[in-house]
């Protein structure tokens, strides 16, 4: 786990590990308008002022430091914590961080920290989530690891929490939507035998992160230039109203041979939507 400093975030340290002796390369302009934009200063001072926190405990005090008010409905579909199953929850993403955050809260509270994340392997820089995290990075080096780590969380005692599109949502034809959802989290419910709870977060990003994600998606496509502004997007958010539904429980056995995975991820897909 990172060591939590005084500047735990550091960009240049980031940039090193992504890019190895190139990093050298990156002009300092670049680095500092870099350092802005994901709000080190204030990551910094916020990982700082929680390092006795871990877990749950600190995402709840994510959820309380971005001022974040959670309207939830449709929590007694939530499955009881002692009934001795594990589940896959499955959301979608729309704002690509404090949805993230906020669910996790939800779920850790409910079912005393026993959840893991599948996220990118940024995150694990955060020293209070690593924890919970198992990390993906499937266009750097641990993406030959990616079935393995997807497999150590299915296979352990811990519910998995997971946003199949991968990615947060984008704006197409004026609607907020993922982008289609990945097959995997049907796959692995029905091996390790996973109910799957569908789960539904409102709230959306900024215009202009919408039209950059488009432009980036569209243009550039091997850099997810939008996720630079992901931290930025969070703040913006903060003070804000967010409703999050839970949908009854799927059996594993729903997913049967009438249709394929993706089949599948797609309908599941489309429940999140109507809850």
């Amino acid at each position: 786990m990172r060591e939590i400093t005084r500047k735990t975030i550091d960009v240049g340290e980031i940039l090193e590990g992504k890019m190895g002796t190139k990093a050298k390369f990156v002009p300092r302009p670049l680095v500092s308008w870099l350092k802005k934009t994901i709000h080190q200063d204030e990551v910094n001072k916020f990982l700082w002022d929680n390092r006795e926190l871990t877990g749950t405990p600190w995402l709840e005090e994510c959820v309380r430091y971005l001022d974040m008010t959670l309207e939830t409905e449709g929590e007694e579909n939530l499955p009881p914590n002692d009934d001795g199953k594990l589940y896959t929850f499955v959301s979608n993403h729309p704002l690509g961080g404090i949805d993230g955050v906020a669910l996790g809260s939800i779920i850790g509270r409910k079912y005393d920290g026993r959840f893991r994340y599948l996220v990118n392997d940024l995150l694990m820089n955060l020293p209070g989530l690593a924890p919970l995290c198992i990390p993906i990075n499937k266009t750097g080096s641990q993406s030959r690891n990616f079935p393995a780590m997807v497999e150590a969380g299915f296979k352990s005692d811990n519910h998995m929490l997971m946003f199949p599109a991968g990615l947060c949502s984008r704006r197409k034809d004026g609607q907020i939507r993922d982008l289609p959802w990945k097959k995997t989290f049907i796959s692995k419910s029905i091996e390790y035998k996973r109910d799957v709870v569908p789960i539904h977060f409102g709230g959306q990003n900024s215009d202009f992160f919408y039209k950059l994600a488009n432009f980036s998606d569209k243009y550039i496509k091997k850099v997810n230039v939008a996720m630079i502004f992901l931290v930025d997007e969070m703040y913006k958010n903060v003070h804000g109203k967010f409703k999050v539904k839970f949908g009854k429980p799927i059996p594993w056995q729903t997913f049967d041979k009438s249709k394929t995975p993706m089949e599948w991820a797609e309908f599941v897909y489309e429940r999140v939507y109507k809850l």
